[in-house]
């Protein structure tokens, strides 16, 4: 019996990490979150927390009330960095990686002998040894072994905290059958919409659908490898690149004002606009939202020649900018899209490559001597707002905290 993928997935990364710097909150419900604001939501909980419901998304001030007892923190993003990189080299001392996935989760392809179940399960045995060893006691993590990527990280999810699970391809499909549509990598609240409007409630009936039945649910390739991957099948799971770069921020309830809202809008456009420079990118699209604290919401969007320097974007911006109405901002957020790279350009008369000179050195000099050494005028008011955060799906150099 073999396995071709080992996949770990460092169990509530964010409040483990809170917990190991702070002995005194271990064994506590605690709740990772972006401000000490009632009207904000959780960013990650720990396991204690979890066990009063509370969980990512949940309103700070409803969860309080769910565990009067609950220790806020608010993040200390470069600290998750620091640690991510810790754990990645725990786990390469065990195996090579193959793909960082997100913050918390790192897959490893494996070969020859540790392809060998029982040697595979030593390795997963071995990463959390060295982990609670190298790292400390409040990290543990959840692995899963299976014949794919897909079903890897099924398993991983399949038993939490401190799991170690196995699919193989002995067990399919019936191992499957337990789990829910959205239990699936991959079936969202859409998909799973989709899938009920076909009549497919339940996985074992998702396995039943035929190859061209998937492809015609998910309206393309996407299905044929849904089908291929629930069958054990080690094909390659495709990430679509970066098509686009957004920032939001929640305003604390001292900025929740037009001028507070303008000023951190500028500073999210300046992390982008970075941000698409090191990408190698130019963008054709910028849109800006504002959410107000009745929930209501303003957006408006331009069209632009291909551009990346932040003196253009600046300029759309406050196009832009001009024509949102809103009264109480409560969350402010700004997306660049219809990214093309350098092979992808297209010649323009209207190019300025003085701005993109400029723009470029000023990176390299904050790169070189430190965050804000150089800036523009127009983010002086707004330098420590917005500061970076992680998602989950990518991590953040940490010069950028």
């Amino acid at each position: 019996m073999k396995v071709n993928w080992l996949y770990v997935d460092f169990n509530s990364y964010f409040a483990s990490v809170e917990q190991h710097l702070n002995p005194r909150i271990r064994g506590k419900p605690v709740a990772v979150v972006p401000m000490l604001a009632d009207t904000t939501c959780v960013i990650a909980a720990s396991y204690e927390a979890k066990k009063f419901g509370i969980k990512t998304g949940t309103r700070v001030g409803e969860a309080k009330r769910m565990c009067p007892g609950l220790i806020l923190k608010t993040g200390q993003h470069g600290e998750y960095v620091n640690y991510h990189k810790l754990l990645i080299e725990v786990i390469e001392s065990c195996h090579p990686v193959t793909a960082v996935a997100s913050i918390d989760e790192v897959a490893c392809a494996l070969n020859g002998r540790d392809r060998n179940i029982e040697n595979a399960v030593s390795l997963a045995k071995e990463i959390k040894n060295k982990i609670y060893q190298n790292i400390g006691e409040s990290f543990s993590c959840s692995i899963g072994l299976a014949p794919n990527r897909f079903l890897a990280k099924v398993a991983s999810d399949m038993q939490k905290p401190n799991g170690l699970v196995t699919i193989l391809r002995e067990d399919l499909p019936h191992k499957l059958f337990q789990l829910k549509l959205q239990d699936l990598i991959g079936i969202g609240p859409r998909m799973a919409e989709r899938l009920n409007k076909s009549g497919v409630y339940t996985v074992e009936k998702l396995y039943a659908c035929s190859i061209d039945e998937l492809r015609r649910i998910w309206g393309g390739i996407g299905g044929e490898r849904f089908y291929k991957w629930l069958r054990g099948e080690d094909i390659e799971i495709i990430h679509n690149e970066n098509q686009s770069i957004g920032h939001s921020h929640v305003l604390p309830p001292i900025q929740r004002n037009p001028k507070d809202a303008y000023q951190v809008g500028h500073k999210l456009l300046h992390k982008a606009a970075v941000r698409l420079r090191k990408l190698g990118s130019w963008t054709r699209h910028m849109a800006i939202g504002v959410r107000n604290m009745d929930n209501s919401s303003t957006w408006g969007e331009l069209k632009m020649l291909e551009c990346q320097d932040t003196f253009t974007l600046q300029e759309a911006f406050e196009q832009i900018w001009r024509t949102l109405l809103f009264k109480k901002p409560l969350k402010v957020s700004v997306t660049l899209s219809h990214l093309v790279h350098e092979n992808e350009r297209t010649f323009s008369f209207f190019e300025n490559p003085k701005r993109e000179r400029l723009s470029h050195t000023i990176d390299a000099l904050n790169s070189r001597f430190g965050k804000n050494t150089i800036y523009l005028g127009s983010i002086h008011e707004s330098l420590d707002s917005a500061p970076t955060r992680i998602a989950f799906s990518s991590i953040p150099d940490i010069e950028n905290f």
